[in-house]
């Protein structure tokens, strides 16, 4: 059940507001290649520990020598202190419950590690064609894995800016992903498609304000429904924005629409009047800035 009382939207980071990314973006060898590649004594016995490891026993088939060494590298920079269990696992991606550590202090993290060799490449193409962040990945499936993680990490990283409230992004390493655990294994945070909403009106003013403030800082998310946005202690939080594309893209408008016709969907069937292109409207009223910047001078957005 959600309390609307809790609902609350993020401030934006003014002070560290995005510029243009387009070109930050970087898919060239990692340290962890460089490490995977030097097999150095202390690197194989941290691989050999971690293919012991009970939760990675069945992924010794899938993941290569440069995966552990991310994974390695991101233990030696401090991101991770150690692995728990899985959260989940899928055809292309598996998230680890792991302690990481922040300002001296232990705390939860996700670790979401991407398949190489059984992702869906065809799709991961159909996102990142277009993309001007991402001109020049060729056809090489190692690059476009790579590729999709550093945009699933920059694309979460542009949502907090705008004020959209999603897991914090906290390090990447070739195709492994370090972000806040929202919720616990043993609480994890409820699909919205799970739980009972207690207030849909609010509701559904929280996910059409983010939907505009991704827009306005130049993003869709391309796959926006209830089973893409969790609830955990009275907060909507916004998920799975690897697929989330810039409003360059050359089906940016139809991925819009899109989420648009699966949030007015889901609203309606909690008995609200709304139609999809009534929100449509809402969400694009707001001039996108592909710095992405959101506009927040034109006095339509609610109160931060």
């Amino acid at each position: 059940m959600i309390d609307s009382d809790e609902y609350g939207f993020l401030a934006t980071d003014d002070e560290n507001a995005p510029g243009d990314e387009w070109e930050e973006i970087d898919v060239s060898d990692t340290e962890a290649d460089r490490i995977a590649r030097r097999r150095d004594r202390e690197f194989d016995e941290f691989r050999k520990r971690l293919k012991d490891a009970d939760q990675f026993k069945v992924e010794q088939s899938v993941f290569d020598d440069a995966t552990f060494a991310a994974i390695y590298k991101l233990v030696q920079d401090g991101h991770i202190e150690a692995f728990g269990g899985p959260i989940s696992t899928g055809k292309e991606a598996n998230v680890y419950e792991a302690l990481g550590s922040e300002d001296d202090s232990e705390r939860d993290v996700a670790v979401k590690i991407y398949r190489i060799n059984a992702s869906n490449f065809r799709q991961m193409r159909e996102y990142l064609e277009g993309d001007p962040r991402f001109e020049g990945i060729g056809n090489d499936k190692k690059q476009v894995v790579l590729a999709w993680t550093q945009k699933e990490f920059a694309n979460l990283s542009r949502a907090r800016q705008a004020g959209v409230r999603v897991p914090e992004p906290i390090a990447v390493e070739r195709n492994v992903l370090v972000m806040e655990l929202v919720g616990l294994v043993e609480d994890r945070a409820r699909r919205l498609a799970e739980v009972e909403v207690e207030n849909p009106e609010t509701a559904y003013e929280v996910v059409r304000e983010y939907m505009r403030r991704l827009h306005a800082a130049g993003l869709v998310h391309g796959d926006l429904s209830e089973y893409n946005m969790i609830i955990h202690d009275g907060e909507l939080v916004v998920i799975d924005l690897g697929q989330a594309v810039t409003v360059h893209h050359p089906n940016a408008e139809e991925f819009l629409r899109r989420d648009c016709r699966n949030v007015a969907a889901f609203f309606g069937r909690q008995g609200l009047e709304v139609t999809s292109e009534e929100l449509y409207e809402f969400v694009t009223a707001v001039e996108a800035d592909p710095s992405g910047t959101p506009d927040r001078d034109d006095g339509t957005g609610p109160e931060t």
